[in-house]
């Protein structure tokens, strides 16, 4: 029988992963596993016999033998030593190694003799240290950079601060970091953004969602409000209820962008008044130069003429002719003139019979072909809705004649449902990729400012098929109501 216990406590020490020594009432070792003598680096014929102070440093071997004493006299049947702070083991080379230990008594009669017996468990903590010491020196790391942030950022538990570095302290203007550490969140956000930030919080805890941005409103701890954009992620826990939060102040950039908001706006509304009152004037001067200066232009056309057969025979009769000639060279450029200031047309007979002439015209003078497709009625437009989208056209054959190196152009003018729709295609070289912001260039600067007046877009590209198009959608509702006459009113 002592044979197979013999056999049978063998296997069980060598199939041990951890270390086991057995040691007498007089602390020598009577047995150790092959785990054992691997962890130490002693064949088991030096240690068996040796006393267990041998695997101990010196300077600890004392307390050692006074804990196994007291031990001895509590009459406790286990041990436990390591919980606290690790035994610290000696190996044979002489490194120092730390160790979890389990000691178990037993006494009686057996394969090893009377007796008393203990039975020490062994664990290796040398690679537990290490990874603990290496994850407190990560640990410690990541405080660091998270403290020395310029950006403010907390960590969360459930809806309690946990952790808040310097900037988040500078943020809620708290004296130290404790005026905020076990506060809700909740109570340092404005009650607008409670809402808000729970759905977020909940989805980021609930799915481990990608950090979500949210543009909301806290409250320092003097009272002021502040403007602040929130990034949230959950931490890795096992409970999911960690987040880091970080708060980026963007109260300055929220107000010069308000701010600058309103100058745009400012500024598209003097545009449109210094447009109108331009447009004013043009009509204003157009009208003059027609209706006075035309009329007396005509008026002293027909008093020459009618001197020109009582001087016929005389030398005054060639002076009167060419002064007749010159007159009309005058008249002519007056008209044309006055329609480029404003073709009265476009008030007598409406944007379509405009566009025509103003299509006709360009391709007299230029040689390019225009191709115009309009409907057969006038769109419904009020004054300023008309002038505009004819001083568009302007513009678009303008800029053909001037960049695109065009022999052909499309205008069509369409309605689709309640909006309309202006194409001016041509067939040149196109549009770069800084068409808009080409310094000095305006032309379609002033579409495009156009076309947001009346509450439109414009949009230009290079299609297949080559050419350049330019595109400008209006909302003919809008266009409709704004159906007053230009008047002196309109000027600045």
């Amino acid at each position: 029988m002592p044979g197979v216990y013999d056999e049978v406590s063998g296997r069980l020490l060598n199939a041990a992963r951890d270390g086991i020594v057995i040691i007498d009432e007089t602390q020598r070792v009577v047995m150790m596993s092959p785990a054992a003598q691997r962890m130490f680096g002693f064949a088991a014929e030096d240690a068996l016999g040796s006393e267990l102070a041998r695997f101990i440093p010196q300077r600890y071997r004392a307390a050692h033998r006074e804990h196994m004493r007291r031990f001895d006299d509590s009459g406790k049947i286990e041990v436990s030593m390591g919980e606290c702070r690790p035994v610290i083991g000696l190996r044979a080379s002489g490194e120092e190694f730390p160790l979890a230990i389990t000691v178990s008594r037993a006494d009686g009669t057996g394969p090893f003799a009377s007796g008393r017996f203990s039975t020490a468990l062994m664990v290796d903590l040398s690679v537990e240290c290490d990874l603990r010491a290496r994850f407190d020196a990560l640990w410690q790391r990541f405080q660091e950079i998270f403290e020395l942030s310029p950006t403010a950022a907390w960590i969360t538990e459930g809806e309690r601060i946990v952790f808040a570095n310097k900037a988040c302290v500078a943020l809620f203007g708290a004296a130290s970091r404790e005026g905020l550490i076990g506060r809700s969140i909740y109570s340092l956000l404005r009650p607008e953004s409670h809402a808000a930030v729970r759905c977020e919080v909940g989805q980021a805890l609930a799915q481990g969602a990608t950090p979500a941005l949210l543009r909301e409103r806290i409250e320092r701890l003097d009272g002021t409000v502040r403007d602040v954009e929130i990034v949230l992620a959950p931490l890795p826990d096992h409970g999911r209820t960690t987040l880091q939060m970080v708060l980026s102040d963007v109260t300055q950039r929220r107000n010069e962008a308000l701010e600058s908001a309103r100058s745009r706006a400012g500024l598209r509304a003097l545009s449109e008044r210094l447009v109108e009152a331009r447009e004013y004037e043009r009509r204003r001067i157009a009208r003059e130069l027609h209706d006075e200066l035309g009329q007396r232009l005509t008026a002293l056309k027909m008093e020459l003429a009618s001197l020109q057969p009582n001087l016929r025979a005389r030398a005054g009769g060639e002076r009167i002719g060419a002064m007749l000639e010159m007159l009309d060279e005058t008249v002519a450029s007056v008209r044309r003139i006055s329609a480029d200031l404003r073709p009265l047309m476009l008030d007598d007979l409406g944007v379509n019979v405009a566009i025509e002439w103003l299509a006709s015209d360009a391709a007299r003078r230029t040689g390019v072909k225009i191709a115009v497709q309009l409907d057969e009625a006038d769109p419904p437009l009020g004054d300023r809705a008309t002038i505009a989208l004819y001083r568009m056209v302007q513009e678009a054959l303008t800029n053909v004649a001037r960049h695109a190196r065009a022999t052909r152009v499309r205008i069509r003018i369409r309605q689709t449902g309640d909006t309309l729709v202006l194409t001016v295609h041509d067939n040149g070289v196109g549009f770069s990729e800084q068409a808009m912001q080409k310094e000095g260039s305006f032309g379609l600067l002033g579409i495009r400012e156009r076309a947001y007046m009346l509450g439109g877009e414009m949009e230009v590209d290079n299609p297949p098929g080559g050419g350049g198009r330019v595109t400008v959608r209006l909302p003919l509702r809008l266009m409709a109501a704004g159906a007053g006459e230009l008047s002196p009113s309109s000027a600045p």
